[in-house]
Protein backbone atom coordinates (compact mmCIF):
# COMPACT_ATOMS: atom_id res chain seq x y z
CA UNK A 1 0.00 0.00 0.00
CA UNK A 2 1.25 3.51 -0.97
CA UNK A 3 1.12 5.56 2.29
CA UNK A 4 0.73 9.58 1.34
CA UNK A 5 2.40 11.62 3.67
CA UNK A 6 -0.13 15.06 4.23
CA UNK A 7 1.99 18.34 5.54
CA UNK A 8 -0.23 20.74 6.67
CA UNK A 9 2.16 23.18 6.77
CA UNK A 10 2.16 22.83 3.17
CA UNK A 11 -2.06 23.10 2.64
CA UNK A 12 -3.95 22.89 5.78
CA UNK A 13 -7.38 22.53 4.67
CA UNK A 14 -6.40 20.62 1.51
CA UNK A 15 -4.53 17.86 4.03
CA UNK A 16 -7.55 17.48 5.98
CA UNK A 17 -10.08 17.29 3.46
CA UNK A 18 -7.63 14.77 1.65
CA UNK A 19 -7.59 12.89 5.16
CA UNK A 20 -11.27 13.37 5.20
CA UNK A 21 -11.94 11.79 2.18
CA UNK A 22 -9.70 8.80 2.75
CA UNK A 23 -11.75 8.15 5.82
CA UNK A 24 -15.19 8.27 4.61
CA UNK A 25 -13.97 6.20 1.98
CA UNK A 26 -13.12 3.54 4.90
CA UNK A 27 -9.46 3.92 4.96
CA UNK A 28 -6.73 4.46 8.09
CA UNK A 29 -5.15 7.63 8.21
CA UNK A 30 -2.33 8.67 11.23
CA UNK A 31 -3.22 12.31 12.68
CA UNK A 32 -2.18 14.35 15.21
CA UNK A 33 -4.44 14.37 18.73
CA UNK A 34 -2.92 16.70 21.73
CA UNK A 35 -1.85 13.59 23.54
CA UNK A 36 -0.13 11.06 21.23
CA UNK A 37 -0.66 10.56 17.15
CA UNK A 38 -3.76 8.24 16.55
CA UNK A 39 -4.60 5.82 13.77
CA UNK A 40 -7.71 6.62 12.53
CA UNK A 41 -10.87 5.11 10.53
CA UNK A 42 -14.32 5.76 10.90
CA UNK A 43 -15.80 4.34 13.93
CA UNK A 44 -18.99 3.14 13.20
CA UNK A 45 -17.69 0.86 9.92
CA UNK A 46 -16.33 -2.88 11.16
CA UNK A 47 -14.58 -3.27 7.86
CA UNK A 48 -12.66 0.31 8.13
CA UNK A 49 -11.70 -0.95 12.05
CA UNK A 50 -10.59 -3.93 11.58
CA UNK A 51 -8.10 -2.40 8.96
CA UNK A 52 -6.52 -0.30 12.15
CA UNK A 53 -6.38 -3.94 13.95
CA UNK A 54 -4.51 -5.43 10.88
CA UNK A 55 -2.12 -2.27 10.29
CA UNK A 56 -0.75 -2.18 13.98
CA UNK A 57 -0.84 -6.08 14.72
CA UNK A 58 -3.58 -4.92 17.78
CA UNK A 59 -5.40 -7.89 19.65
CA UNK A 60 -8.74 -8.21 18.95
CA UNK A 61 -10.04 -8.12 22.89
CA UNK A 62 -8.62 -4.84 22.86
CA UNK A 63 -11.23 -2.11 22.37
CA UNK A 64 -10.98 1.10 20.50
CA UNK A 65 -11.50 4.59 22.00
CA UNK A 66 -14.22 6.62 19.87
CA UNK A 67 -13.19 10.24 18.92
CA UNK A 68 -15.90 13.17 18.38
CA UNK A 69 -15.64 16.25 17.59
CA UNK A 70 -18.90 18.03 19.76
CA UNK A 71 -20.33 16.35 23.27
CA UNK A 72 -23.88 16.04 21.19
CA UNK A 73 -22.12 13.58 18.88
CA UNK A 74 -21.77 10.85 22.10
CA UNK A 75 -25.70 10.41 22.32
CA UNK A 76 -25.72 8.53 19.16
CA UNK A 77 -23.10 6.30 20.81
CA UNK A 78 -24.37 5.85 24.21
CA UNK A 79 -27.74 4.32 26.07
CA UNK A 80 -27.64 7.21 28.36
CA UNK A 81 -25.37 9.42 30.69
CA UNK A 82 -25.02 9.56 34.16
CA UNK A 83 -24.24 12.54 36.20
CA UNK A 84 -20.75 11.68 36.46
CA UNK A 85 -20.26 11.34 32.95
CA UNK A 86 -21.76 14.16 32.32
CA UNK A 87 -19.38 16.27 35.13
CA UNK A 88 -16.40 14.81 33.46
CA UNK A 89 -17.12 15.99 30.27
CA UNK A 90 -18.36 19.55 31.21
CA UNK A 91 -15.19 19.89 33.03
CA UNK A 92 -13.08 18.39 30.83
CA UNK A 93 -13.71 18.30 27.24
CA UNK A 94 -12.16 19.09 24.82
CA UNK A 95 -9.01 17.17 26.34
CA UNK A 96 -7.22 14.48 27.25
CA UNK A 97 -9.87 12.40 29.29
CA UNK A 98 -12.06 9.18 27.49
CA UNK A 99 -14.86 7.76 29.88
CA UNK A 100 -16.38 4.90 29.52
CA UNK A 101 -20.43 5.22 28.80
CA UNK A 102 -23.22 2.33 27.97
CA UNK A 103 -22.93 1.38 24.59
CA UNK A 104 -25.61 2.08 22.03
CA UNK A 105 -26.60 -0.31 18.82
CA UNK A 106 -24.66 1.78 16.32
CA UNK A 107 -21.07 0.90 18.06
CA UNK A 108 -19.66 -2.40 16.23
CA UNK A 109 -18.61 -5.23 18.49
CA UNK A 110 -14.62 -4.82 16.86
CA UNK A 111 -14.94 -1.42 18.49
CA UNK A 112 -15.63 -2.23 22.06
CA UNK A 113 -14.23 -5.90 21.58
CA UNK A 114 -17.84 -7.47 22.14
CA UNK A 115 -18.08 -5.34 25.45
CA UNK A 116 -21.46 -3.28 26.72
CA UNK A 117 -19.97 -0.50 27.19
CA UNK A 118 -17.86 2.25 24.50
CA UNK A 119 -14.81 4.63 25.35
CA UNK A 120 -15.24 8.42 24.07
CA UNK A 121 -13.11 11.29 23.77
CA UNK A 122 -13.43 14.39 22.60
CA UNK A 123 -9.88 16.08 21.58
CA UNK A 124 -8.76 19.71 21.73
CA UNK A 125 -6.26 19.51 19.51
CA UNK A 126 -7.47 21.81 16.67
CA UNK A 127 -6.41 19.00 14.01
CA UNK A 128 -8.27 16.34 15.27
CA UNK A 129 -11.25 17.97 16.02
CA UNK A 130 -11.38 19.36 12.25
CA UNK A 131 -10.96 15.89 11.05
CA UNK A 132 -13.22 14.60 13.00
CA UNK A 133 -16.22 17.40 11.61
CA UNK A 134 -14.75 16.92 7.96
CA UNK A 135 -15.10 13.16 7.88
CA UNK A 136 -18.48 13.72 9.22
CA UNK A 137 -18.66 10.26 11.94
CA UNK A 138 -16.86 9.29 15.14
CA UNK A 139 -13.11 8.32 14.26
CA UNK A 140 -12.00 4.90 16.00
CA UNK A 141 -8.31 5.60 16.80
CA UNK A 142 -5.72 4.06 18.98
CA UNK A 143 -2.14 5.12 19.24
CA UNK A 144 -0.29 4.87 16.08
CA UNK A 145 2.54 2.34 16.95
CA UNK A 146 2.80 -1.72 15.97
CA UNK A 147 1.59 -3.04 18.97
CA UNK A 148 3.84 -2.77 21.71
CA UNK A 149 5.98 -0.85 20.38
CA UNK A 150 5.87 2.91 22.05
CA UNK A 151 3.18 5.44 21.07
CA UNK A 152 4.57 8.20 18.33
CA UNK A 153 4.67 11.51 19.26
CA UNK A 154 5.55 12.86 16.04
CA UNK A 155 5.24 12.18 12.43
CA UNK A 156 8.65 10.51 11.53
CA UNK A 157 7.74 8.08 14.29
CA UNK A 158 4.51 7.13 12.94
CA UNK A 159 6.09 6.80 9.37
CA UNK A 160 8.75 4.31 11.13
CA UNK A 161 6.04 1.65 11.97
CA UNK A 162 3.45 2.76 9.81
CA UNK A 163 4.55 3.09 5.92
CA UNK A 164 2.79 0.98 3.43
CA UNK A 165 0.38 -0.21 6.48
CA UNK A 166 -1.91 2.79 6.09
CA UNK A 167 -3.61 5.50 3.55
CA UNK A 168 -1.94 8.26 4.81
CA UNK A 169 -0.59 10.06 7.77
CA UNK A 170 -1.33 13.65 8.41
CA UNK A 171 2.18 15.42 9.90
CA UNK A 172 0.77 18.14 12.32
CA UNK A 173 4.05 18.61 14.76
CA UNK A 174 4.94 17.51 17.82
CA UNK A 175 2.30 16.49 20.14
CA UNK A 176 2.03 18.53 23.75
CA UNK A 177 0.93 15.81 26.32
CA UNK A 178 3.07 12.95 25.53
CA UNK A 179 0.91 10.19 27.29
CA UNK A 180 -2.22 8.69 26.18
CA UNK A 181 -5.89 10.09 27.37
CA UNK A 182 -7.25 9.28 31.07
CA UNK A 183 -9.92 6.71 30.78
CA UNK A 184 -12.57 6.77 33.56
CA UNK A 185 -15.45 4.35 33.57
CA UNK A 186 -18.22 5.89 34.83
CA UNK A 187 -20.92 3.43 34.82
CA UNK A 188 -19.01 1.78 38.14
CA UNK A 189 -20.23 2.58 41.39
CA UNK A 190 -17.62 4.69 42.40
CA UNK A 191 -15.62 6.11 38.70
CA UNK A 192 -12.79 4.11 38.35
CA UNK A 193 -9.98 5.03 36.31
CA UNK A 194 -8.91 2.39 33.74
CA UNK A 195 -5.62 4.36 32.60
CA UNK A 196 -3.97 7.03 33.70
CA UNK A 197 -3.09 10.12 31.85
CA UNK A 198 -3.14 13.88 31.35
CA UNK A 199 -6.38 14.35 33.33
CA UNK A 200 -4.60 13.30 36.59
CA UNK A 201 -6.51 12.14 39.45
CA UNK A 202 -6.12 14.84 41.90
CA UNK A 203 -8.14 16.42 39.33
CA UNK A 204 -10.89 14.07 38.93
CA UNK A 205 -11.74 13.92 42.59
CA UNK A 206 -11.60 17.48 42.90
CA UNK A 207 -14.17 17.05 40.49
CA UNK A 208 -16.31 14.07 41.65
CA UNK A 209 -15.23 13.15 45.29
CA UNK A 210 -14.48 9.47 45.37
CA UNK A 211 -12.12 7.81 42.36
CA UNK A 212 -10.72 4.31 42.51
CA UNK A 213 -8.15 2.95 40.49
CA UNK A 214 -8.45 -0.55 38.66
CA UNK A 215 -6.56 -3.17 40.13
CA UNK A 216 -6.27 -4.53 36.83
CA UNK A 217 -3.74 -1.52 35.78
CA UNK A 218 -1.22 -3.94 37.51
CA UNK A 219 -1.18 -5.52 34.12
CA UNK A 220 -2.46 -9.17 35.12
CA UNK A 221 -3.08 -11.31 31.72
CA UNK A 222 -6.13 -12.83 33.04
CA UNK A 223 -7.95 -10.13 33.11
CA UNK A 224 -10.20 -8.61 30.20
CA UNK A 225 -9.43 -5.00 29.14
CA UNK A 226 -11.78 -2.93 29.60
CA UNK A 227 -10.27 -0.36 28.09
CA UNK A 228 -7.30 0.18 25.54
CA UNK A 229 -3.61 -0.48 27.13
CA UNK A 230 -4.84 -2.35 30.28
CA UNK A 231 -3.56 -6.06 29.11
CA UNK A 232 -0.72 -6.06 27.11
CA UNK A 233 3.18 -5.08 27.44
CA UNK A 234 3.34 -1.86 25.60
CA UNK A 235 5.65 0.82 24.91
CA UNK A 236 8.64 -1.03 25.12
CA UNK A 237 11.98 -0.66 23.72
CA UNK A 238 13.43 -3.63 21.76
CA UNK A 239 16.53 -3.81 24.91
CA UNK A 240 15.17 -5.00 28.07
CA UNK A 241 13.97 -2.38 30.44
CA UNK A 242 14.76 -2.18 34.51
CA UNK A 243 12.80 0.40 36.74
CA UNK A 244 14.43 1.62 39.96
CA UNK A 245 11.51 2.81 42.11
CA UNK A 246 11.74 4.18 45.95
CA UNK A 247 13.16 7.15 48.04
CA UNK A 248 16.87 5.78 46.82
CA UNK A 249 16.35 5.31 42.93
CA UNK A 250 18.56 7.99 41.97
CA UNK A 251 21.75 6.61 43.40
CA UNK A 252 20.95 2.73 42.81
CA UNK A 253 20.63 3.66 39.22
CA UNK A 254 23.80 5.47 39.52
CA UNK A 255 25.86 2.32 40.75
CA UNK A 256 24.34 0.04 38.59
CA UNK A 257 25.73 2.08 35.46
CA UNK A 258 28.82 2.64 37.15
CA UNK A 259 29.21 -1.71 37.27
CA UNK A 260 27.82 -2.51 34.29
CA UNK A 261 30.39 -0.15 32.90
CA UNK A 262 33.74 -1.83 34.28
CA UNK A 263 31.68 -5.17 33.16
CA UNK A 264 32.43 -3.92 29.52
CA UNK A 265 28.24 -4.03 29.01
CA UNK A 266 26.50 -1.17 26.85
CA UNK A 267 23.74 0.31 29.38
CA UNK A 268 20.92 2.71 28.34
CA UNK A 269 19.75 5.38 30.80
CA UNK A 270 16.54 7.09 31.26
CA UNK A 271 16.72 9.58 34.01
CA UNK A 272 16.34 13.46 34.71
CA UNK A 273 18.68 16.49 34.15
CA UNK A 274 20.46 15.99 37.65
CA UNK A 275 21.34 12.16 37.23
CA UNK A 276 22.47 12.50 33.92
CA UNK A 277 24.91 15.21 34.92
CA UNK A 278 26.13 13.10 37.80
CA UNK A 279 26.68 9.88 35.71
CA UNK A 280 28.46 11.77 32.91
CA UNK A 281 31.03 13.35 35.61
CA UNK A 282 31.45 10.43 37.30
CA UNK A 283 31.67 7.89 34.54
CA UNK A 284 35.46 7.50 32.70
CA UNK A 285 36.19 8.47 29.60
CA UNK A 286 35.36 6.22 26.67
CA UNK A 287 32.52 4.41 28.98
CA UNK A 288 29.48 2.73 26.59
CA UNK A 289 26.33 4.34 28.48
CA UNK A 290 23.38 5.81 26.45
CA UNK A 291 22.15 8.34 28.76
CA UNK A 292 19.11 9.71 27.63
CA UNK A 293 17.54 12.86 30.36
CA UNK A 294 13.94 13.51 29.66
CA UNK A 295 14.48 16.99 31.44
CA UNK A 296 13.27 18.00 35.08
CA UNK A 297 10.25 17.10 35.69
CA UNK A 298 7.10 15.35 35.13
CA UNK A 299 5.35 17.34 32.68
CA UNK A 300 8.96 16.76 30.53
CA UNK A 301 8.67 12.85 31.18
CA UNK A 302 5.38 12.68 29.85
CA UNK A 303 5.75 14.59 26.53
CA UNK A 304 9.28 12.88 25.72
CA UNK A 305 8.65 9.64 27.45
CA UNK A 306 7.87 7.65 23.92
CA UNK A 307 10.59 9.59 21.83
CA UNK A 308 13.64 8.83 24.46
CA UNK A 309 12.27 4.95 24.60
CA UNK A 310 12.35 4.90 20.47
CA UNK A 311 15.82 6.78 20.81
CA UNK A 312 17.30 3.50 22.54
CA UNK A 313 16.11 1.00 19.97
CA UNK A 314 18.42 3.56 17.60
CA UNK A 315 21.49 2.76 19.50
CA UNK A 316 20.80 -0.45 20.91
CA UNK A 317 22.44 -0.85 24.52
CA UNK A 318 22.29 -4.32 25.58
CA UNK A 319 19.70 -2.88 28.32
CA UNK A 320 17.95 0.29 29.81
CA UNK A 321 17.91 1.31 33.09
CA UNK A 322 15.46 3.43 34.06
CA UNK A 323 14.75 6.03 37.16
CA UNK A 324 10.98 5.98 38.67
CA UNK A 325 9.08 8.94 39.95
CA UNK A 326 6.50 9.37 42.63
CA UNK A 327 3.22 8.94 41.78
CA UNK A 328 1.42 12.08 42.41
CA UNK A 329 -0.29 14.12 39.75
CA UNK A 330 1.41 13.06 36.21
CA UNK A 331 3.38 10.78 38.56
CA UNK A 332 0.81 8.10 37.86
CA UNK A 333 0.74 8.09 33.90
CA UNK A 334 3.91 8.31 33.38
CA UNK A 335 4.69 5.26 35.40
CA UNK A 336 2.08 3.60 34.55
CA UNK A 337 3.64 3.27 31.09
CA UNK A 338 7.49 3.30 32.13
CA UNK A 339 6.23 0.15 34.35
CA UNK A 340 4.74 -1.49 31.14
CA UNK A 341 7.66 -0.69 28.84
CA UNK A 342 9.66 -2.84 31.81
CA UNK A 343 7.48 -5.55 31.78
CA UNK A 344 7.23 -4.83 35.44
CA UNK A 345 10.90 -6.08 35.87
CA UNK A 346 10.84 -3.16 38.89
CA UNK A 347 14.12 -3.15 40.95
CA UNK A 348 13.46 -1.59 44.49
CA UNK A 349 16.14 0.85 45.86
CA UNK A 350 15.69 -0.71 48.83
CA UNK A 351 16.64 -4.58 48.27
CA UNK A 352 20.97 -5.64 48.61
CA UNK A 353 21.40 -7.79 44.96
CA UNK A 354 19.67 -7.68 42.19
CA UNK A 355 20.41 -10.27 39.12
CA UNK A 356 19.98 -8.51 35.69
CA UNK A 357 19.50 -10.79 32.97
CA UNK A 358 20.83 -9.15 29.92
CA UNK A 359 19.24 -11.26 27.40
CA UNK A 360 22.10 -10.42 25.03
CA UNK A 361 24.91 -13.16 25.30
CA UNK A 362 26.86 -11.34 28.43
CA UNK A 363 27.04 -12.46 31.90
CA UNK A 364 24.27 -11.54 34.05
CA UNK A 365 24.20 -8.26 35.80
CA UNK A 366 25.08 -8.56 39.49
CA UNK A 367 23.71 -5.31 41.29
CA UNK A 368 24.48 -5.06 45.15
CA UNK A 369 24.40 -2.14 47.26
CA UNK A 370 27.11 -2.81 49.56
CA UNK A 371 30.11 -4.21 47.61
Amino acid sequence: METKFLELKKDPEGAIAEAAGLIAAGEVVAFPTETVYGLGADGLQAEAVAKIFAAKGRPADNPLILHIADPEQIHVLTTGLNANARALMETFWPGPLTIVVPRSSVVPDIVTAGLDTVAVRMPSHPVAAALIRAAGCPIAAPSANVSGKPSPTNAKDVAEDMTGKVAAILDGGSCGIGVESTVVDTTSPVPTILRPGGITREMLEDRLGAVEIDPALNGDPALRPRAPGMKYRHYAPKAPLYLYEGEQAALRLTEAVQRSQKLGLHVGVLCDDAVKTRLEESLRRGHRAEIFSWGQGKPDLAEHLYELLRDFDRVSPDFIIGMGVDEKGLGLAVMNRLRKAAGYQILQAEDNTIVIKSGSGFPDLLLTVKE
